[in-house]
């Protein structure tokens, strides 16, 4: 069983992304998947979250304890929801929306531009969508291919390519860091005589 937490500010679609991956989980990638949510009161511009459960068998209890994946953001989600990672967890963020803290216990951090590739790409709505194809790229918990299956219904119709764009520029960066982090460290020491 894995626990994920989806966490920004209202109005970034933090909730469609998991509405998203769990759809492509459920209907696509042969997992169970439930999602839960929850938004401040204020919903737009404070702190929201949506949580997933997915497993092989079916999910008892749909609710999240200490997630092993957290995915910020926003830098009150992240200062809110960081604590509950769990101590070998995976924290993905927007690097130019969320200053970490120094990393505790085991947990490893990857980070992408999220919001200016969206930019870049016309539209900073999408942001979401490059970081569902970062989020699927760096923990491989769903398969790409189930993730664009799962986005007509979920996104806005015209701008279903421009969605599967920002994906695929997320996906693309993911792969890139985990290769550069495969290849062998190169030290430059000069040989001393």
């Amino acid at each position: 069983m894995t626990e994920i937490r989806f966490s920004g500010f209202g109005g970034q679609g933090i909730i469609r992304c998991g509405l998203i991956a769990g759809k492509a989980l459920s209907l696509f990638d042969n997992k169970q998947a439930t999602m839960t949510q929850s938004f401040g009161p204020e919903a737009r511009g404070s702190a929201c979250s949506s949580q997933l459960v997915v497993s092989d068998d079916r999910v008892l209890y749909p609710y999240i304890s200490a997630p092993e994946i957290l995915v910020s953001m926003s830098q009150e989600a992240y200062d809110k929801y960081e604590p509950e990672l769990r101590e070998d967890g995976l924290l993905l963020i927007d690097k130019d929306l969320v200053k970490p803290k120094p990393p505790r216990g085991k947990i490893k951090s990857y980070s992408i531009p999220s919001t200016r590739f969206a930019e870049e790409l016309g539209n900073r709505i999408i942001a979401n969508l490059v970081m569902l194809g970062f989020f699927t790229a760096i923990t491989r918990v769903v398969s790409p291919e189930a993730m664009k299956k799962a986005l007509p219904g979920l996104v806005p119709e015209r701008f279903l390519e421009l969605n599967k764009k920002a994906f695929d520029k997320g996906y693309e960066y993911g792969k890139k860091i985990l290769a550069e982090e495969k290849k062998p460290k190169t030290s430059k020491q000069k040989v001393k005589k």
